[in-house]
């Protein structure tokens, strides 16, 4: 359980390096309001399990992201 945490919170803090950098040292992209029907930006992160996803990788298949804000929080 604790292997699983400490993963689990490395995941976590290589996703916000990444894109702490890539908001400091490029990739200055337009950001715009997405409607419902709207096709997704291209966009890559990393997930619990230290991989890095992204979306091109995914062409053609289902994608659901989801996101748990306050998950691992203590509160």
């Amino acid at each position: 359980m604790a292997r699983l945490r400490l993963r689990t919170a490395l995941a976590t803090v290589a996703a916000i390096a990444v894109g702490f950098a890539r908001t400091v040292w490029g990739r200055h992209e337009a950001m715009s309001e997405l409607r419902v029907g709207d096709k997704a930006p291209d966009f890559s992160l990393a997930g619990s399990d230290g991989a890095t996803y992204g979306l091109q990788d995914l062409a053609g298949k289902t994608v659901v992201l989801a996101w748990f804000p306050k998950a691992f929080t203590g509160g």
